[in-house]
């Protein structure tokens, strides 16, 4: 292994990625205000975020693989910050008076006003989630010397995916939904989420390998600051 930071130059599918992880948060947000039954398997119950949130996990596991770490810390700023501004925007525009002769504001209100307690349960979860997932995945490539990515993601994703099905279901829905509803959801959100980065295992060795030789960066975050509010590139 050779400790090797990412190159400082602009990176040319950072920004792509970056859009795609901050898309499937805020869509991911709304959806999960659902809570869903897969066909033929109506005793697995999740919320309907799920269809897309796992996606978020495996480009930050690409982020911190890629391009370190630190780049990783500022999308998932980003991400943060962006679901916050969702949240309020539908806040406002549920709280305006509807249009004369619009007949679907109560519909409207009923799902949209949801939205802040989902948004400050994902926050919470996503936060606490997401920089754990990343932490792992940066120190295990220190530990393990670059070797064994599969044991790194989806290592990283049962921290990280653990602690966000958990908190995200109490905080979004607990005295909302049933007790057992919210246990059952948590419960099998973990467990597809998790499943979901084991069957992407393939998807995501084979897009690490094609941006790590486009990008030329393969970081190792040896000398980086970990703390999750820092800005700097270190």
């Amino acid at each position: 292994m050779t400790p090797v930071q990412a190159p400082t130059a602009p990176r040319r599918w950072l920004a792509p990625i970056a859009t795609v992880f901050c898309t499937v948060l805020v869509i991911s947000n709304i959806a999960a205000i659902k809570p869903v039954a897969l066909p033929g398997l109506p005793f697995v119950l999740m919320d309907g975020g799920n269809v897309l949130f796992p996606i978020s996990y495996i480009f930050g596991d690409i982020l911190v693989e890629v391009y370190g770490y630190a780049q990783a810390r500022r999308i998932i700023w980003l991400g943060f910050v962006l679901n916050l501004f969702a949240a309020a925007t539908f806040v406002l525009v549920a709280s305006l008076p509807a249009a004369p002769g619009w007949e679907l504001q109560a519909a409207f209100t009923a799902i949209l006003r949801q939205t802040p307690r989902v948004v400050l349960g994902s926050m919470a979860a996503f936060w606490c989630g997401s920089f754990l997932n990343a932490w792992i995945m940066a120190k295990m490539k220190v530990w393990m010397q670059g070797r064994h990515l599969w044991m790194r993601t989806i290592g990283s994703t049962i921290v990280g995916e653990g602690v966000d099905s958990l908190l995200f279901t109490a905080i979004a829905f607990g005295g909302v939904w049933p007790l057992g509803l919210v246990a059952r959801v948590s419960f099998w959100n973990f467990v597809l989420k998790t499943g979901y980065e084991v069957v992407a295992t393939p998807l995501t060795y084979f897009l690490i390998g094609r941006l790590k030789q486009a990008e030329q960066s393969d970081p190792y975050d040896v000398q980086t600051n970990f703390s999750p509010f820092r800005w700097r590139s270190q």
